[in-house]
């Protein structure tokens, strides 16, 4: 495990932002965690797939692990707008993005919106519509004991805010993100597209999505759930590792639905 060269708060957008940064080699990677998690939930699971290749950064995102809430917290929109404010203030060049679930749906949104900052995203169990046949209860609002106890020891915040959090998380996960495909076209950075074969929606939603995005791959990891990072980590990290072999094109021997692409590829080679 990569020892980070440091873990704490940030003022960033006006915020303390629990932060984390590893060393560097490479270019600056942003590892962006699920809704409802935290940087240390998952860093064990994806760090080994760019710290020998990057320079990665972290952080908790507001409302989730050690970062408190704020006014306006939860929507999509606030959470893009926020990392933007940390690659500003913290890296201060493009970033590469890995992220996982909403964090992968942030990584979409801000490969459309800022694509001059984005050099490349791996959306893991990312979904570009709300309206994708999700199978999950987000209707009922509760948490477990052990749950309340985590979040008074990370935060000092207190355990009832906990309902209200998963509450706004909940209603945003049935109502957003609202990307079309025809935005989705729009990316023009190479993305990887990482899924398992059992999302929590519908396949259909993950093909199209890869599909759209020009420069697109597409990896689905066998006998998953959306919880793929912790079920099948170094099959994940291998994966990883050869997106970010080349982020050229992919030139293959027998295109098909990239065959315009690569035509002019070669053409103008």
């Amino acid at each position: 495990m990569a020892k980070a060269v440091y873990r704490k708060f940030i003022k960033i957008d006006g915020h303390q932002i629990w932060s984390v940064k590893w060393h560097k080699n490479g270019e600056p990677v942003i590892l962006l965690h699920g809704g409802l998690s935290h940087t240390a939930k998952w860093e064990k699971k994806i760090l080994p797939a760019v710290a020998t290749t990057h320079e990665p950064f972290a952080y908790d995102r507001t409302a989730h692990g050690y970062t408190k809430v704020r006014s306006g917290y939860m929507h999509f929109d606030f959470q893009v707008k926020e990392l933007i404010a940390f690659i500003k203030t913290v890296v201060k060049k493009p970033v590469h993005i890995i992220g996982w679930s909403d964090g992968g749906n942030i990584g979409l949104l801000t490969a459309i919106k800022y694509p001059k900052l984005v050099k490349s995203l791996v959306a893991i169990g990312a979904n570009y519509t709300y309206d994708a046949g999700l199978s999950s209860d987000l209707n009922t609002v509760e948490a477990s004991e052990e749950e309340f106890v985590n979040f008074e020891k990370m935060t000092g915040q207190d355990r009832q805010l906990l309902l209200e959090i998963k509450a706004k998380a909940f209603k945003v996960w049935r109502t957003e993100p609202k990307l079309k495909l025809s935005q989705l076209k729009k990316i023009k950075c190479p993305v990887l597209i990482l899924a398992s074969d059992d999302e929590p929606f519908k396949s259909e939603m993950t093909f199209k999505m890869y599909e759209a995005i020009p420069n697109g791959r597409l990896a689905v990891i066998p006998g998953t759930s959306h919880n793929l990072v912790g079920e099948k980590p170094k099959l994940m990290q291998v994966v990883i590792k050869d997106f970010y072999k080349s982020l050229s094109f992919p030139i293959t021997k027998m295109p098909n639905r990239r065959a315009k692409q690569q035509d002019k590829i070669l053409r103008n080679s």
